[in-house]
């Protein structure tokens, strides 16, 4: 699984070093990135509605280190912002920031993923207690929401690509819905 998901970052480097990042380099990586990031959440929270539907335990049990990479493409997806299309310039980060409204539910996603990939790890499950972690972890939901807002107000007319993933993030939440309203004690 690991290699899976390091192809699209490995087909990325290729582009690079064949020239085939088009007439705007920038934006094709940025865009690239976000699109996987955007990606890779929807794979991770396809776990557990696999889980529901077909029995498959597997991807439950890879849904920890497919969130990783989700934060991964997130955080490359930003640093471009950042270092290649902004050059630290923090004052003009911080105006697109509060300007654009696509950027702001950008930031206001990777913050979350933030806190979910920092505690990620066994020890952060020990040290807020399993109730707490997993209430945390449920933000996902909004992270992945606020993905997709951020792909449907940054692109404003081609709306194909975001319309399909926010489709996908309907489907897999309404599985969710489902599974829990049909486990409810009548």
């Amino acid at each position: 699984m690991f290699t899976v998901m390091a192809l699209p970052l490995a087909w990325l480097v290729g582009l690079g070093l064949t020239g085939g990042l088009g007439a705007n380099p920038i934006e094709f990586i940025n865009r690239y990135l976000g699109d996987w990031a955007l990606r890779s959440l929807l794979v991770t929270l396809a776990a557990t509605p696999l889980k529901i539907l077909f029995g498959w335990v597997w991807p439950v049990r890879m849904r920890r280190m497919l969130g990783l990479w989700a934060f991964a493409y997130v955080a490359l997806h930003l640093t471009n912002y950042v270092v290649i299309d902004n050059f630290f310039a923090w004052g003009d980060i911080w105006k697109d920031i509060v300007k654009r409204n696509f950027i702001t539910v950008g930031m206001i996603a990777f913050l979350i993923l933030l806190a979910l990939a920092a505690t990620s790890w066994n020890g952060a499950i020990r040290r807020l207690g399993a109730k707490s972690w997993k209430r945390l972890h449920r933000l996902v939901y909004v992270a992945a929401a606020l993905g997709c807002l951020h792909y449907i107000w940054m692109v404003k007319a081609d709306l194909l690509a975001p319309t399909v993933h926010s489709v996908i993030l309907a489907l897999l939440l309404s599985v969710r819905a489902w599974h829990i309203f049909r486990s409810q004690p009548r």
